[in-house]
């Protein structure tokens, strides 16, 4: 009867454990990871990342891979310059400027006139309601956009 409870007890314990970390597991797929501030490195210019209120991380959908950057600058070049294919199926997340909490960088909302560690000037917010009254609104692809065309202009003065 004893070596019965065990084996009930040990199975059991057992199964819990299995749920738990699958849920886990599920929950890493769709949430931004932790970020190890002052010591994680920019994918791309390999700067730390320490600002909390600019800070970019991507999720490689095929493999669960997430990559972190100090500016959401840095996230999209590294699309376009390592010729990234799953671009598009990335999952992207960026810290709210107001909140330092991480939102969805494709649905959040951009205002264009910040200090911002790579000097893009993009920050993101949840909502429109945390943008001062007057500011300029972009959405992700005009961020996009821009992020391009400034680099452009860059390396255009640089020959």
């Amino acid at each position: 009867m004893k070596s019965y409870k065990s084996l009930s007890f040990v199975f059991t314990s057992s199964l819990i454990a299995l749920l738990i970390t699958g849920c886990g597991e599920e929950r890493s797929k769709t949430s931004p990871v932790e970020m190890h501030w002052d010591r994680d490195m920019c994918a791309r210019c390999v700067m730390v990342v320490s600002d909390r209120k600019n800070a970019t991380q991507v999720r490689n959908p095929e493999n669960g891979k997430t990559y972190m950057y100090d500016d959401i600058g840095c996230a999209i070049l590294w699309f376009e310059e390592e010729n990234i294919i799953w671009k598009d199926k990335a999952v992207i997340w960026v810290t709210d400027v107001s909140t330092g909490k991480w939102i969805n960088a494709r649905t959040a909302f951009y205002d264009t006139e910040n200090i911002t560690p790579m000097a893009y000037g993009f920050s993101a917010h949840k909502t429109k309601d945390t943008i001062k009254t007057g500011q300029e609104i972009v959405d992700f692809d005009e961020v996009r956009r821009r992020v391009i065309k400034i680099e452009k202009h860059q390396q255009n003065k640089h020959f």
